[in-house]
């Protein structure tokens, strides 16, 4: 199974976000947190998380790129306790039981948008407001082959 991870191409989430993601950890899109959000509410970094944040899935921060992985069982398994957990002390689901079915359906979503792609892809998320809630759109974003012309190669051949 695939999943994604956070990653960092610069240090500008750390300026944008309230909490950054780490890099590395794994990611799901996360649009639940905006769920009863009004236009009041998309101001600042808080907009910035809103319009274009994946959740990472252990720090609960916001990042701007993941990249498509291999997932191993045992790691879903975790992520899918530490999601409930999340949901039981933030929005106060009644017990872990009744919160892991719904932490197992946002990881499910975040797989079948990584399914079927390479490994590296990256992908981003847009969200909008609209009278019918949030909407999100995603882009793929394929991994390009390095060649060989695009590094630049100094020094010399006569030591």
């Amino acid at each position: 199974m695939m999943l994604a991870r956070a990653i960092h191409f610069d240090e500008s989430d750390m300026n944008v976000f309230h909490s950054p993601a780490r890099t590395g950890e794994w990611c799901i899109a996360g649009g639940f947190e905006f769920s009863n959000w009004t236009e009041g509410d998309l101001v600042g970094k808080a907009r910035q998380a809103f319009s274009n944040g994946w959740l990472g899935a252990e720090t609960f921060g916001r990042v701007t790129f993941v990249a498509t992985t291999q997932i191993e069982p045992s790691e879903f398994e975790t992520l899918k306790t530490g999601l409930a957990q999340h949901f039981v002390d933030l929005y106060g689901a009644p017990s872990l039981d009744a919160a892991a079915g719904v932490a197992e359906d946002e990881l499910r979503h975040m797989a079948e948008l990584c399914d079927g792609q390479t490994p590296n892809t990256l992908l981003t998320v847009a969200r909008e407001l609209t009278p019918d809630g949030v909407k999100e759109s995603f882009r793929m974003i394929e991994p390009q082959d390095a060649g060989l012309d695009q590094f630049a190669i100094h020094g010399s051949l006569d030591e």
